[in-house]
């Protein structure tokens, strides 16, 4: 095993991952009033818009509006999803840092969600990519199930090192590992993580863990130890899993903090704003966040 880092990147999708699947419509005030919060406590990444038809996904209807109006902290990333090249389009009006593409190691969710292959999802994307280098933007891949599928169970490690090579090869410059059902475990994590870095160069690889059985902090740590020094997390731990009723989706960053605060390892972000913010949101939600730690304090100042 490698020593811990001494630093990580923490990308916080709450704004747009978190908040996509929600039910009731939620302002653009309240999701700018969020990443501006979000930002003030020192986040190098947030995940702030998708330029997605809003038919799909209309919580994404206001992304446009959320980019022009948020106040971005000097040599923050600010990160769109864009599934096409209308979408890029958006992010590059909206002047957005950072575009993600994604597709998925399983080739029955591929089918499932999309009606196409892993190939031809991947192959859709040549386009965008293209664009998002001709315009200097960052470029993210996004692979969904790398741990476990809702309809084949299992995913090879082939399967996935297969898809991060495919990224790699459209020019990602990082490219993320998703647990989206919350399945893995640490072992199963390491091993996923190393298979990722035989194709992709190590410092460019994130975790995105689900907490869907309650492993997402131990699969971060099992990351750690392999050397991944990228993670997502979500504000209060918005974002349900769609696959498993009820239960939890993105691990809360919050609790990512605390645990990375704990081992000394180096953030760069101020974890007493994120407990704000997550209070904030969860008010506005009118529902308590599922974040341990940031419960645990917010109770503590509460006295």
């Amino acid at each position: 095993m490698n020593a811990l880092p001494k630093k990580v990147k923490i990308v916080e999708v709450g704004p747009r991952d978190g908040l996509q699947n929600e039910k009731e419509t939620i302002s653009a005030d309240v999701k700018i009033e969020l990443v501006n919060r979000l930002s003030s406590a020192g986040f190098a990444n947030i995940e702030a818009a998708s330029f997605v038809s809003p038919k799909w996904v209309p919580q994404m209807a206001t992304s446009a509006e959320v980019m022009e109006r948020i106040t971005r902290r000097a040599g923050a990333i600010y990160s769109a999803l864009t599934p096409n090249m209308k979408g890029l389009e958006g992010a590059l009006a909206a002047k957005a840092d950072e575009v993600v593409i994604f597709g998925s190691a399983s080739e029955a969710f591929s089918q499932k969600n999309i009606n196409c292959s892993i190939e031809e999802s991947i192959a859709r994307f040549v386009d965008v990519a293209k664009a998002a280098k001709d315009h200097g933007l960052r470029l993210r891949g996004s692979i969904s199930c790398s741990f476990g599928c809702p309809y084949q169970g299992d995913v090879p490690l082939d399967a996935v090192a297969d898809v991060v090579g495919r990224m790699r090869d459209l020019g990602c410059d990082e490219i993320d590992i998703a647990d989206t059902i919350g399945v893995a475990t640490p072992r199963k994590t390491q091993a996923v993580m190393e298979r990722a870095a035989s194709v992709f160069r190590l410092d460019g690889i994130s975790g995105h863990f689900h907490d869907t059985y309650g492993q997402a902090l131990a699969n971060i740590y099992a990351s750690l130890e392999v050397g991944v020094s990228i993670f997502h997390s979500s504000v209060a731990g918005l974002g349900g899993c769609p696959y498993a009723k009820g239960a939890t989706g993105n691990v809360a960053t919050e609790d990512v903090l605390y645990m990375m605060n704990g081992l000394g390892i180096e953030t760069g972000i101020d974890l007493d704003i994120v407990v704000d913010a997550g209070q904030y949101i969860s008010g506005i939600l009118n529902r308590k966040g599922s974040s341990r730690a940031g419960n645990a304090i917010a109770a503590k100042r509460a006295g």
